[in-house]
């Protein structure tokens, strides 16, 4: 796999366990997933956030933003997915010349993944076929792959 991908990966991947505080949608590391969007923290659903999140950290790399053609982590700030949303993903994406691709394409490691119910994870393994399931990290999940502001209750895979 490549590496600057790879690098990807691992940080969400390293975030496996994580749970929310006692109140949902609430919790120190919520709060800090959060602090990656332009949205103030608060016990709001957060699975965008954690892949905003992944994304701020990845581009702390030097290796990632000389890959991306990224000057500085300034510059990489301006420029990656802050939104709060899931679908703001896919907006995003489009309005910085990324490709989206349709659910008729299988997913490669390192791709987000947004859901048609507005829930966003990151791919972990390449997809071999379109009628294999994806393989991802999500935030405001749980151990079931169940989502929703209810039943999330943190990171898994």
């Amino acid at each position: 796999m490549d590496q600057i991908i790879d690098k990807l990966i691992q940080i969400a991947k390293n975030e496996v366990g994580t749970r929310e505080g006692s109140v949902n949608n609430t919790g120190a590391r919520v709060v800090e997933y959060q602090g990656a969007t332009w949205l103030q923290p608060g016990a709001w659903p957060w699975c965008a956030a954690f892949t905003c999140w992944i994304m701020r950290e990845w581009l702390q790399d030097e290796a990632v933003r000389q890959r991306l053609n990224i000057a500085t982590f300034s510059l990489a700030e301006k420029w990656r997915c802050r939104d709060a949303s899931a679908f703001g993903w896919e907006k995003w994406a489009a309005q910085t010349g990324l490709t989206v691709l349709s659910e008729n394409h299988n997913a490669q490691a390192g791709d987000f993944v947004v859901y048609d119910f507005s829930h966003i994870g990151i791919v972990i393994q390449d997809q071999l076929s379109v009628k294999d399931n994806i393989v991802t990290v999500e935030g405001n999940t749980n151990g079931r792959g169940d989502r929703d502001s209810t039943s999330g209750d943190g990171v898994w895979d």
